[in-house]
């Protein structure tokens, strides 16, 4: 909670601060999650989750795929330490959750909010196609606009064989 806090104040994330923080790390539809950690110390964090009512990247991911919402994972509440930055935690934490969705069989997605400009710019730098940008209602008065992003094509031989001749 203590990182989260600091990320918190110096970026704004998560745009709301949660009344009770624990219970908004560890959503009801969470499966997984990771912590990253140096020298003792927790620098960062992701969860992997089914998708819930609020989340439209695995919808819009279901419709361009073909296949079923559950065929997605999203990856959410992925923060990493000021202090650490720069140093590829996020995009570790990232290929991690992304490499668990997969061997679960399912496409890793993800929703962020357009103003979060370095995650934007992560997850573009390590390859997810931007789906499409969406206003998503969080409450009967506040609604945002998320870029919807899809985790490119697994590397090597994680990815599925061709079907058909």
């Amino acid at each position: 909670m203590e990182l989260l806090a600091e990320v918190h104040r110096r970026d704004g994330y998560p745009e709301n601060w949660p009344e009770r923080p624990g219970d908004w790390l560890a959503r009801p539809s969470l499966f997984a999650a990771w912590v990253a950690e140096l020298e003792g110390r927790i620098v960062g964090h992701v969860g992997l989750s089914d998708g819930g009512a609020e989340d439209r990247a695995p919808g819009l991911w279901s419709r361009r795929a073909g296949v079923p919402v559950e065929a997605t994972a999203v990856l959410s509440r992925l923060f990493v330490s000021p202090a650490v930055r720069g140093r590829g935690v996020g995009a570790l934490l990232m290929e991690r959750a992304a490499g668990e969705a997969r061997r679960r069989g399912r496409h890793p997605v993800l929703d962020v909010l357009t103003s979060d400009t370095s995650a934007v710019a992560l997850y573009e730098r390590l390859g997810w196609t931007l789906l499409d940008t969406v206003d998503q209602r969080w409450s009967p008065t506040e609604t945002v606009t998320v870029h919807c992003y899809a985790a490119p094509a697994a590397p090597g031989p994680e990815r599925p064989a061709p079907s058909g001749p």
